[in-house]
């Protein structure tokens, strides 16, 4: 009995970190809808902007030229995602790094998802640009992203971490 609560008290706590990550994305977002037009910024230092650009694609404008099913696609994705990492939660609570790391994930795909209900594209503004990135990128822009996309990135390279870890421990 004492291990189920302390594992529902553990889901909890890291719903609860996905939350903040779905609170600060949105309020930025909403902060930059509420400030920029569509394409427009402020250069803030010599490699890095802030822009309001819209995304109806997934990752570097992936599927972005589509008809418009992909805005569905990637809602049906964010929220099939989200309920396997709610069931991967529930089954690990012990690991506190794999908790972390898919807790910001399912943060970052909510918080996207919830963009696409609401206005069929994502909202991204964060814009660093880089001379050396000029062969991969026009004038050396890196894509957009936001606050989701971070936590997702975030995540992504603290699972990496947690499955070496767990790799030199084997």
């Amino acid at each position: 009995m004492h291990t189920s609560s302390s594992a529902r008290l553990g889901l909890w706590l890291w719903l609860g970190v996905a939350l903040l990550v779905i609170v600060a994305d949105q309020i930025t977002k909403t902060l930059i809808v509420g400030s920029f037009a569509l394409h427009e910024g402020v250069s803030v230092t010599s490699f890095f902007n802030i822009v309001r650009a819209h995304n109806t694609g997934a990752a570097f404008s992936f599927l972005a030229g589509a008809a418009g099913w992909q805005r569905w696609f990637f809602i049906a994705l964010g929220i099939a995602a989200s309920a396997f990492i709610v069931w991967m939660l529930r089954r690990h609570p012990e690991q506190t790094l794999f908790c972390f790391a898919v807790s910001l994930i399912l943060g970052g795909a909510l918080g996207n998802v919830i963009d696409r209900l609401l206005h069929g594209h994502v909202v991204d503004f964060l814009d660093f640009h880089f001379a050396f990135l000029q062969p991969l990128f026009p004038m050396g822009h890196f894509p957009a992203f936001n606050v989701a996309d971070s936590a997702i990135t975030v995540g992504a390279a603290c699972l990496i971490i947690d499955e070496l870890r767990r790799v030199r421990r084997a």
